[in-house]
């Protein structure tokens, strides 16, 4: 990041406010239709995953929205959302750096799984990441009438520093018998680019529809490396491609198994604004289904 990591996830925060305000209820209801185009409730019966970004609202709320139809669409009792928890303080950010570098990640007190009903650390509380999962979640909720005893129990849980060993994990065994009869969706953002996020400007390319199609490439590339369980081959994917699904990615193929994962869509938000940086400045939102390998 090149701004100050405390300034600029304040501006994020105020930027989900803003976008899902001018939303509004009939630009709510066009992303929750619009992610209808997918069926994907069987993906999450059967045991798979499906992963949403949480870039800009009004770029991607539809590929959030396609998630909550299929977890409600399951008819599950309970859903695990398996999120990102970015590193907004220097601790945190050198923790993980450290932690990329073969650090033992026992030596870091981030260490281990943060979420709802879990004691402890709250560093979860100030993400971002799932704002909007909530945000089209209840506005779903409230459109099907799904009164409060009957709606399914959400689960957010933020590993963090599985630094490929992801059995190692401190409360994975809990978060494994939490998943048995849940269905499980996840979030991430899996490639960043542009000046903004330390590209030099001779290697950047534009969110046009060959720099989408090299941000898939590439995406795709990660989920070829997570299919072999290779953690730490992923891991160095993830740096080099400046995906925040480190984690989530590790422990979702762990506790799930042998799966094979595709990009169903892609979209992308500017984020020269955001990193007051020149474009192109953008990342890059997948919509991705990872099906249990038979």
């Amino acid at each position: 990041m090149t701004q100050d990591r405390s300034a600029v996830q304040k501006k994020i925060h105020e930027l989900y406010a803003r976008e899902h305000a001018e939303l509004g209820e009939s630009g709510t209801r066009d992303h929750l239709e619009r992610g209808r185009q997918w069926q994907l409730a069987d993906t999450l019966k059967n045991g798979g995953v499906l992963i949403f970004p949480h870039a800009g609202v009004h770029d991607c709320g539809y590929q959030i929205a396609a998630c909550v139809h299929a977890a409600l669409d399951s008819g599950a009792d309970k859903v695990v959302v398996l999120s990102v928890l970015h590193a907004y303080t220097a601790d945190m950010e050198a923790a993980r750096i450290a932690t990329a570098n073969g650090e033992d990640p026992s030596n870091f007190v981030y260490w281990g799984i943060q979420g709802t009903d879990i004691p402890d650390r709250d560093e979860w509380k100030g993400d971002h990441a799932l704002y909007s999962w909530r945000y089209f979640w209840n506005a779903e909720i409230k459109r099907r009438g799904i009164p409060d005893g009957k709606t399914p129990k959400v689960y957010e849980r933020y590993p963090n520093l599985a630094a490929g060993k992801p059995e190692n994990l401190p409360g994975i065994d809990e978060l494994g018998r939490l998943m048995e009869d849940a269905v499980v969706v996840s979030t991430a953002d899996p490639f960043h680019h542009g000046i903004g996020y330390g590209d030099a400007p001779e290697v950047t390319h534009d969110s046009d529809a060959e720099g989408l199609a090299h941000a898939k490439a590439v995406i795709e590339s990660g989920i070829r490396i997570l299919e072999k369980g290779d953690y730490w081959g992923y891991i160095q994917h993830c740096i080099e491609s400046k995906s925040d699904a480190r984690d989530t990615g590790q422990v979702y193929r762990y506790l799930r198994g042998p799966m094979t994962g595709a990009v169903l869509d892609i979209s992308f938000t500017d984020c020269s604004d955001l990193y007051s940086a020149p474009k192109p400045t953008w990342v890059a939102g997948a919509l991705t289904e990872w099906q249990l390998a038979e």
